[in-house]
């Protein structure tokens, strides 16, 4: 296949659970959260999300991550944070190995936040290529602080990398919440728009991004985020000490 997406037969192809859902549309795959009303991130909706990229890849898609109206996700699932402290390490490793695989995912990742980012909802925004906010009353951030976790070396080290400097201790170690414009500013997000126009815009982004020579974007980012991914490696290994 040439380097490029274009060539690729219009296919539609759609595949649900009840955790996550998977859609194949002319190259593009649309991968959404669909577990509950705060799409809880669980061991599961990981293994979910992880073949989900397996099948980007295999389908040499570009991706579109999304969730339900108004969410992306809540964060982690609380169940599981508070069933021990090995499930939370083993969870939170989960999560920061599937953050350092969208990093360096050889197809774009697109996320179409329709709503509420918080925490590993956050987290999700900062391992994406383009990331696109629905405007409204919604809150964005990371929120670990204030809800009695000490912040992960990962989420440090993500935040250090893709957060503004001015909003890094903000965000950080005062567990500042922002609307979609202040998380603009902040670099949460590329762009807000209506939410009416959200998956329109995400699906115009993506199609914008099959100009891209696809060997070169995986090359290039692998090389730029390098030093990156070299500290998430470390501080994946630094995570498995308990949290808090």
């Amino acid at each position: 296949m040439a380097p490029g997406l274009a060539p690729n037969p219009v296919v539609t192809l759609a595949t649900m659970s009840e955790l996550v859902s998977y859609e194949l549309d002319d190259g593009i795959a649309t991968v959404t959260l669909t577990n509950g009303k705060v799409n809880a991130i669980s061991p599961d909706v990981i293994a979910e999300l992880n073949v989900c990229l397996d099948r980007s890849e295999a389908d040499e898609a570009i991706v579109i991550l999304t969730g339900q109206p108004g969410i992306l996700s809540g964060g982690y699932d609380l169940k599981v944070m508070t069933s021990g402290p090995d499930n939370a390490i083993a969870l939170v490793a989960a999560g920061s190995t599937l953050a350092r695989r969208m990093l360096a995912h050889p197809f774009p990742i697109i996320v179409a936040c329709p709503g509420h980012a918080v925490a590993k909802g956050a987290f999700l925004l900062l391992s994406a290529d383009y990331r696109i906010g629905a405007e409204g009353p919604y809150r964005i951030g990371l929120n670990e602080v204030e809800i009695g976790m000490t912040m992960h070396h990962v989420g440090i080290e993500l935040a250090r990398d893709r957060l503004r400097k001015s909003f890094l201790n903000r965000s950080v170690i005062n567990a500042e919440m922002f609307d979609p414009q202040q998380a603009l500013a902040a670099g949460f997000l590329d762009a807000v728009v209506a939410p009416e126009d959200l998956m329109v815009t995400a699906r115009s982004v993506a199609e914008d991004m099959k100009r891209l020579n696809m060997t070169a974007h995986a090359k290039t980012k692998v090389k730029m985020r390098a030093g990156l991914l070299e500290t998430l490696d470390e501080a994946i290994e630094a995570d498995k000490q308990p949290l808090w």
